[in-house]
């Protein structure tokens, strides 16, 4: 009987990427998996076509020979370069189906015994002066680390571990799947394949206990939010004498009650009177430095962003420093005696009819004579 096209069997085209052809034929194995169909020959049939083509279609040698000669190119039989027949079944079968399964069939599969310890994450944070020019702190930090009582094996002092005696010391257990096998994690000794038959009293067998320890962290000038330092090795002890992990400290700045920073650049609200906006002179304005001198020429208008170069923050991977934008706010007067009231309503009144001391203004109103005449 002929075979079928083996793109046909998977339902995918000929030019598929090997993502589609994995989530085709996961989805075939799952629907047509013997344990799902017992008793049912065409699921059973089509369960093994599936997986011959999978196993032809996701080598890449044997894909282009199938595509060049056919069934004839990958069939041993007639001369093909490795066919189906000397395939290894749980290599496809591990990295196809290894989330169902654990993790433990083929490639995806990892012995027991020593492991890293996991990486730890610490939020550190800074007033927006320590984060511009650096700083060195202390943090405390939760984190697992070697029972001193067992040195880290958690067996009773005196005493060691012995070998599993449900995998052997292998770590891995072959369990039955239907018509073939695969391998998980040795549920007694959780992949170790070690067990502890008198636990420490200290750390109850698990070789860790839980410790606050304090470290001293070097921040570097220029640092900004979100911004890590990694301390390699001080995170959490490793199981069955593996490394530890390490410690990431994450920067957080604060917010400034003057300055908003972005990126390199300082930003600033500088609120100036009425009459310095219109007459002009000089302020003192602040940098993170100290106080420098901002010159205010005639009419100036809220909203104004003047720039005092090299003023804000150097970063931390190096480059010159930024700018210090300051932003003029014109605050209108308040609480007026009767005094400056009547010199204000004299101002205004020279103001009248005089549209050169408010060219915006009268733009404006010009835009809105020329809408509503429209309409």
């Amino acid at each position: 009987m002929a075979k079928r096209d083996y793109y046909e069997v998977l339902g995918v085209e000929r030019g598929a990427s090997e993502a589609e052809l994995k989530k085709a034929y996961r989805r075939l194995a799952m629907k047509h998996h013997p344990d799902r169909n017992p008793d049912d020959k065409a699921s059973e049939d089509m369960f093994k076509d599936a997986n011959e083509a999978y196993e032809v279609l996701s080598d890449a040698g044997k894909r282009a020979a199938y595509d060049q000669y056919g069934h004839a190119g990958v069939d041993p039989q007639m001369g093909g370069g490795g066919g189906p027949g000397g395939a290894n079944f749980s290599d496809i079968f591990g990295d196809v189906f290894s989330d169902f399964f654990g993790g433990a069939g083929g490639r995806g599969g990892q012995r027991g015994g020593a492991q890293r310890g996991s990486d730890l994450r610490y939020t550190l944070e800074l007033d927006l002066e320590e984060a511009v020019r650096g700083t060195t702190v202390n943090i405390r930090v939760p984190t697992l680390v070697n029972c001193k009582v067992c040195a880290g094996s958690g067996a009773k002092k005196g005493t060691s571990p012995v070998t599993c005696t449900t995998c052997g010391g292998i770590g891995q257990v072959r369990m039955q799947q239907g018509f073939f096998s695969v391998q998980q994690t040795c549920p007694r000794c959780h992949g170790s394949g070690k067990m502890i038959t008198d636990p420490c009293g200290s750390c109850h067998g698990h070789g860790r206990v839980e410790e606050h320890k304090t470290l001293s962290v070097k921040v570097p000038p220029g640092v900004d939010t979100g911004d890590r330092i990694r301390l390699s090795g001080e995170g959490e002890a490793g199981a069955m004498g593996g490394p530890a992990g390490d410690l990431y400290v994450v920067v957080n700045v604060r917010e400034h009650a003057i300055f908003q920073r972005d990126g390199k650049h300082l930003y600033c609200e500088v609120p100036i009177s009425f009459a310095d906006a219109a007459l002009g002179g000089e302020l003192e304005v602040p940098t993170l430095d100290g106080r420098v001198k901002l010159k205010i020429p005639e009419g100036t208008q809220t909203g104004k962003l003047f720039r005092l170069r090299g003023k804000g923050v150097a970063p931390v991977r190096g480059g010159g420093a930024g700018d210090l934008m300051c932003r003029v706010a014109v605050e209108t007067p308040i609480s007026l005696d009767r005094r400056q009231r009547e010199l204000l309503e004299e101002f205004r009144k020279t103001l009248q009819g005089d549209t050169r001391h408010s060219p915006k203004a009268s733009g404006w109103f010009e835009g809105v004579k020329r809408f509503f005449g429209d309409v």
